[in-house]
C-alpha cells in the first residue's frame, strides 16, 4: 500500500541534515549554523520542485562507516519514511557508495547525498549545449562508482527525475567500457568549447576590452547586479541556482571606457570537486578576468561563512582570494539589515582588514552602483592609459549553445 502511494507521487521528500558534535572531525563538515543548514537544504530540494514532507537535523557524534548515521537513527527514520508515504530521502552530506546503498536498503527508497542533488539541480538549470556537456560530464563521474545493480530493490519505481532516473533506463551505469567512452567524448567536447572561449577571449583583449567576473555564493544577487551595471534583463530570482549557463555582455563604465561582464554559476559550500573540474571551461571566464567581483549577501546571519566556501572554491581554480589587486567585495542586499543595523555594516566595511577593497550596495534598489561603478573603472584604469574607443556603440556577447557571439548592444 505504501509502495503504490509513493509510485504516485516520486516528489514527497526527506530532508536530512547530519549535525556533527563539537570537535569531530570529517572531511565533508564544516561548523556552520545546523538552522541555517536545514533551511539551505530544504531551498536545494525545493529548487527541482520537491515536496519537503520533513526536514530534520540529527546529531551524531561522528560519521558511521556503514551508513553515515547510526543503526538506530536509520530504524527511527525508516518509521518516519513509512508514515509519512515519502519516497526520496535527502541527507546533506557526501556520502560513500557503500553507505548510499545501505540507507536505501535500509529505508526502501532513493537516496539523494548533497552532491546528487546539486548535481540534479545543475542537470535542471542547464540550458546551453556547453552547459548541458558540462553537466553530463559532472553527472557520469559521480554516477561512475553508484552503479544502477546497486538500487535493485528500486526497480518497482517508476521514472525517476532528471538525471538520476529509475534503474533500468540507461545502460550507462551497468557498462563501465561505455561509461568511460562517454566521459571521454564529452572531455573532448568541452575542450573544443575552452578552445573557443580562448578564442573569443582574445578577440576581446586585441580590443581592448578588459574583463570583469562576478562571483559569490548561490543566491547572493550576481544576477540582479549583473543585470543593474549591465542594463539587461538576465533571470533573477530567489530560488538556489538559478544563473547556471555563463552570460557575457559589454558595459559602459562612467568615464567612457568599456569592459566586458561576466556572470556565472553560484558556489556554495562543498561544491563537488568534479563538478568545478567540468565547469573549468566557464569558470575560466573568472580565472583570465582582470577584475574579479566577489559579491556577498551582507544580509545573511552565513555571510562569513559563505564568504570563506567562495573562497575554498576560487582556490581550486587556482586563483588567491588574498590578491588585493585583483579581487573587490560588494556587500550586497543592504537593503535588506534593519536601519539600525546598517552603520555597523558600513563601518565594518571600512575598516575590513583583508586590504580588499569592499562597496556597500543594493543591486535590488540600485544604491551605492554608482560608487560601485567609479571604484571599477578606478581599478580598471590603474595600470594601463586610457584607450579612446571608436565611435562605434559597445558590443555585448550573446550565448548560442555555449559560444559567445559578439552583437549589438
Amino acid at each position: 500500500m505504501l509502495q503504490n502511494a509513493r509510485d504516485q507521487d516520486v516528489n514527497r521528500a526527506l530532508v536530512i541534515v547530519p549535525v556533527l558534535a563539537s570537535g569531530a572531525i570529517h572531511r565533508e563538515h564544516v561548523i556552520r549554523d545546523p538552522v541555517a543548514r536545514l533551511s539551505e537544504a530544504v531551498g536545494l530540494a525545493k529548487a527541482i520542485d520537491l515536496t519537503v514532507v520533513e526536514a530534520v537535523s540529527v546529531r551524531l557524534t561522528r560519521p558511521n562507516a556503514a551508513a553515515f548515521l547510526g543503526k538506530g537513527k536509520v530504524q527511527e527514520l525508516a518509521a518516519l519514511i513509512d508514515s509519512r508515504q515519502i519516497s526520496l530521502a535527502i541527507v546533506d552530506v557526501a556520502l560513500s557508495p557503500v553507505q548510499q546503498r545501505n540507507l536505501e536498503r535500509g529505508w526502501q527508497v532513493k537516496v539523494l547525498d548533497r552532491t546528487g542533488l546539486i548535481l540534479e539541480i545543475f542537470g535542471r538549470r542547464a540550458r546551453t549545449k556547453e552547459g548541458k556537456l558540462q553537466v553530463e560530464l559532472a553527472h557520469l563521474v559521480y554516477q561512475r562508482s553508484r552503479l544502477v545493480r546497486s538500487w535493485t530493490h528500486l526497480g518497482r519505481q517508476r521514472g525517476g527525475f532528471g538525471f538520476l532516473g529509475g534503474p533500468g533506463e540507461t545502460q550507462i551505469e551497468s557498462d563501465r567500457r561505455k561509461l568511460r567512452e562517454r566521459i571521454a567524448r564529452l572531455r573532448a567536447e568541452i575542450g573544443q568549447v575552452r578552445a573557443q572561449r580562448r578564442m573569443h577571449r582574445a578577440r576581446r583583449k586585441r580590443d581592448e576590452f578588459r574583463s570583469i567576473a562576478l562571483v559569490g555564493y548561490t543566491n547572493a544577487g550576481k544576477s540582479t547586479l549583473f543585470n543593474q551595471l549591465a542594463g539587461t534583463h538576465v533571470q533573477s530570482s530567489p530560488m538556489l541556482f538559478t544563473t547556471l549557463d555563463p552570460t557575457v555582455r559589454a558595459i559602459a563604465l562612467p568615464k567612457g571606457s568599456s569592459a566586458v561582464l561576466s556572470d556565472t554559476v553560484g558556489f556554495i559550500s562543498h561544491l563537488p570537486t568534479m563538478l568545478v573540474a567540468a565547469f573549468r571551461a566557464t569558470l575560466e571566464e573568472v580565472t583570465d578576468a582582470d577584475l574579479i567581483l566577489h559579491v556577498r549577501d551582507i544580509s545573511s546571519a552565513e555571510s562569513d561563512a559563505q564568504r570563506e566556501d567562495v573562497r575554498a572554491v576560487i582556490r581550486q581554480i587556482g586563483l588567491d582570494p588574498d590578491n588585493a589587486d585583483r579581487f573587490i567585495e560588494v556587500w550586497n542586499k543592504i537593503d535588506t539589515v534593519d536601519l539600525e543595523g546598517r552603520p555597523a555594516v558600513y563601518n565594518q566595511a571600512s575598516r575590513d582588514a583583508s586590504g580588499t577593497e569592499v562597496f556597500v550596495v543594493s543591486a535590488k534598489i540600485g544604491a551605492g552602483l554608482d560608487a560601485l561603478r567609479r571604484g571599477i573603472e578606478k581599478r580598471l584604469l590603474l595600470d594601463r592609459a586610457v584607450v579612446k574607443r571608436s565611435p562605434e556603440p559597445p558590443q555585448s556577447e550573446e550565448m548560442e549553445d555555449g559560444v559567445a557571439h559578439l552583437a549589438p548592444k
